[in-house]
């Protein structure tokens, strides 16, 4: 066995599990060429060894741990030679002889390496190899949430898949006798994985999981072994157990190709086991199971039972929406039999139990949103057809939807969206707006109007010439002569908070730089790289920075060793200096610094400017200047804006707030992201984009982005409301909303929200005023209990400070 000892208590750990220099740890099994792949790319995959290690105490621990090459070579070839002699021993983990002691390598950021107790493991999800994936792996997930770095077995290089596979020599026959009763064959593993699994069985319970083959538990609980051990059946169930009954070797007038075939208990399939040629030759694969009993073929077709009925319900519950009403006619009849047809969604799960699978109601309220957005782009469009003179139409005819439901309390008139986003401004438009002297025509307000209404041509040409205004960058109402004389200080300025670290080594190198050039680094590789400034290495056209990358070469890159690179995507001239005006922010705004996210941000604002470094650090900033509050260390301005926006749910749609109060959702985690960086990973990117100019104007609400994440609530809440009932239900609908929401529609909702927020605010306040002069007036007069109990319901709703500086601009 192996003890490896921990030479140096200061150094950090493979793993987070605390080591003891007095405590012992056996290595019990070692497999070489594991692979952690940190990109897409095969260069930057980093081989290891995967171990299996036992600290000896009164309670023994055993640990799962990826240790890479280049963590042994640091300590010599005698390391090494260590864990390829466990590795290529045969004997059991239970061996007292051929102690050999080692020292833990000591770990470095980026390399990958991990050491977890059994313990704290939840979960491995396994991959076998095929013919689509030529080498298995591993991902491990922990109790804790987190996930590990996925192991792939690199057999064809490994010591030990070389040493089991099996020699091409011939056998004798009969074979030998074995060598006593109590022997026992070692097994020929197919593949490493496969023979990692069979080793952690003798240190924990591995279960693996009907519902998903894949999936494998690690010292399941009670609840999980039920859940994943419900008897699941193959495709051609059916055809076995009818094909054993006497049914098929009765007379039927079906022909015989198309009655069910006898079972088979030979597969002649070489690939029905294994089916990557590189594990082909591994031995046979296991026999087929047994013919079913008669308690298997019940229970089949009771399950067969339960799935049609429940199936039938949910169609039923679906096709009865009046939003499934256009796409009705257009079903087969079977189907359309169902609409309104007897049942209810409730009565099912009750009955049925299908309710304690989250996924299937998840899976479910997706189902029931496509149905019901393809129900609303079909009436859309026969309101298009329709003629609109009559009043009724055109109201019924309205994209609006649900919102129109929320003035049915207060006889206020429903307000109508404004945005045109079909004729956005142009450059025609946008020179339009200045004199001669490059001095506006228009007040800023005007401007700020236009572009939230139509939004800004997607010609990168004219959202170079416009964001810097919408940002406060160009002040408005300037001529081009003072403009260009602004804008040349704020270039010198630029370069004066740049040259704080470019080209002094004493700043570059030093400790905390280092680690936020690091931060920077990571988060800038893996930033938008499906934008083609980022996506390949590229040469940029200006000469600035090249002229002064000859003069400090060292410092033109922002990753902080070389070593890191390799580990990493690959960078180009664009990343490396996107990361520069982060860096220079760093310096810019020393109190906050960089922050994870950031990278998010400044990337759009970047390729907008085609790489310009000056005016994307300026947008940049004045971007931040609304976003700061985001980026606090204590998460105080977040916490503060969801809170905001649950009272905002509260007042506009109380049904919605109710059901998130029974699910534990009033945390609204689910919206964190979309508030953090502004939808940025919501939309695709050119829709982002657009978003954002309308949410920089401000030209309604400085929290205009609380009325999108209302706006998209409000699009989705009939599914949340009838589909789903648990908060991580919620969380997993919300977030599989990325890249399938529609912008203009969102941002006519939220316009129409604000306008609704903003009269109901009117209407409390002129209501409260109303009701204090009906008191006053009664008090004078005795008699205070004539007070209608309708006024008083409006004067207990109270509006927060928060709610109130929504209406701001």
């Amino acid at each position: 066995m192996v003890e490896i000892r921990q030479t140096d208590p200061a150094s950090p750990a493979l793993g987070s599990h605390i080591q003891d220099e007095e405590d012992r740890y056996r290595l019990l099994y070692s497999k070489s060429k594991v692979y952690v792949q940190p990109t897409a790319y095969a260069r930057d995959n980093i081989p290891g060894f995967v171990a299996l290690v036992k600290r000896e105490a009164a309670n023994p621990t055993y640990l799962l741990a990826w240790i890479p090459e280049t963590l042994l070579n640091e300590k010599g070839t005698t390391e090494w030679d260590k864990f390829v002699k466990i590795e290529e021993r045969a004997a059991g983990p239970d061996e007292e002889d051929d102690v050999v002691l080692i020292d833990m390598p000591f770990q470095r950021p980026e390399s990958y390496a991990f050491s977890v107790p059994l313990t704290s493991i939840y979960s491995l999800i396994v991959h076998q190899p095929s013919l689509s994936s030529w080498y298995g792996s591993i991902a491990i997930n922990l109790i804790n949430g987190d996930t590990l770095p996925t192991l792939h077995f690199h057999d064809d290089e490994s010591n030990s898949f070389t040493l089991q596979s099996p020699k091409p020599t011939v056998t004798a026959y009969p074979p030998p006798p074995t060598e006593g009763p109590s022997h026992i064959s070692k097994p020929v593993n197919s593949w490493g994985g496969e023979d990692l699994l069979s080793r952690l069985r003798q240190y924990a319970h591995v279960l693996r999981s009907t519902l998903q083959p894949s999936l494998f538990l690690i010292d399941p609980s009670r609840a999980d072994i039920e859940t994943h051990s419900t008897q699941i059946f193959d495709d051609d169930a059916v055809d076995d157990i009818l094909a054993q009954s006497s049914y098929a070797n009765s007379h039927s007038p079906i022909p015989a190709h198309r009655r069910p075939r006898p079972l088979s208990t030979n597969s002649s399939n070489p690939y029905s086991q294994r089916s990557s040629v590189l594990h082909r030759s591994l031995g046979t694969p296991p026999a087929s199971p047994g013919q079913a009993s008669s308690q298997a073929r019940m229970a089949l077709l009771q399950s067969f039972s339960n799935i049609t009925r429940a199936t039938r319900h949910a169609a039923q519950n679906i096709l009865s929406h009046p939003l499934a009403k256009p796409i009705v006619p257009h079903l087969p009849d079977p189907v359309r039999s169902l609409v309104n047809a007897n049942g209810e969604w409730g009565s099912w799960v009750e009955k049925g139990g299908v309710g304690e699978f989250e996924s299937a109601r998840v899976y479910l309220a997706r189902w029931a949103r496509i149905v019901a957005e393809e129900g609303e782009r079909a009436r859309r469009r026969e309101a298009q057809a329709l003629p609109s003179s009559s009043s009724k139409l055109a109201e019924e005819s309205s994209s609006l939807g649900v919102f129109e439901l929320l003035h049915s309390t207060s006889n206020l008139p429903p307000p109508k969206a404004t945005r045109d986003p079909a004729h956005p401004v142009d450059d025609r438009m946008w020179e339009s707006w200045f004199g001669g002297d490059g001095r506006p025509k228009i007040p800023v307000e005007e401007m700020k109007k236009e572009v939230f209404r139509r939004g800004v041509s997607p010609k990168a040409s004219t959202r170079q010439k416009i964001w810097p205004f919408i940002l406060g960058v160009h002040e408005w109402d300037t001529t081009s002569d003072e403009r260009e004389a602004a804008w040349k200080e704020k270039q010198e300025e630029y370069q004066n908070f740049k040259s704080e670290w470019c080209g002094v080594p004493e700043v570059f190198d030093r400790q905390d730089v280092l680690e936020e050039r690091h931060r920077i680094d990571v988060d800038c590789r893996r930033t938008d790289r499906t934008q083609p400034l980022f996506s390949a290495p590229a040469e940029i056209a200006t000469t600035d920075l090249d002229d002064e990358k000859n003069l400090h070469k060292r410092y033109s890159t922002i990753s902080p060793s070389i070593h890191d690179i390799g580990s990493q995507s690959p960078s180009n001239e664009h990343i490396d200096r996107m990361a520069g005006v982060l860096l220079t922010y760093n310096f810019f705004e020393k109190d906050l610094g960089y922050v994870q996210g950031m990278s998010d941000l400044c990337a759009p604002i970047y390729v907008v400017m085609a790489g310009n470094e000056e005016m994307t650090f300026w947008c940049f900033v004045q971007y931040m200047h609304k976003m700061k509050k985001n980026f606090l260390r204590d998460q105080s301005g977040m916490k503060q804006q969801l809170l905001t926006l649950q009272q905002l749910i509260e007042v506009m749609d109380p049904e919605l707030f109710k059901h998130l109060e029974k699910t534990d959702g009033m945390n609204l985690f689910f919206c964190f992201r979309w508030v953090l960086i502004a939808f940025k990973r919501e939309f695709p990117f050119d829709d982002v984009l657009r978003l954002w100019e309308v949410l920089w104007t401000d030209y309604y609400s400085k929290g205009f982005v609380l009325f999108v994440a209302l706006a998209v609530l409000e699009s989705h809440r009939d599914m949340i409301l009838r589909y789903l009932v648990e908060f991580d239900e919620i969380l997993k609908y919300c977030n599989e909303l990325s890249m399938t929401i529609e912008l203009d529609s969102t941002l006519a909702q939220a316009e129409v929200l604000f306008l609704s927020f903003a009269q109901i605010v009117a209407d409390i306040d002129r209501r409260k005023a109303e009701e204090g002069e009906r008191e006053n007036e009664l008090r004078r007069r005795g008699a205070l209990q004539a007070v209608d109990n309708s006024d008083k319901t409006i004067s207990r709703i109270q509006l927060s400070e928060d709610l109130r500086g929504l209406l701001k601009t």
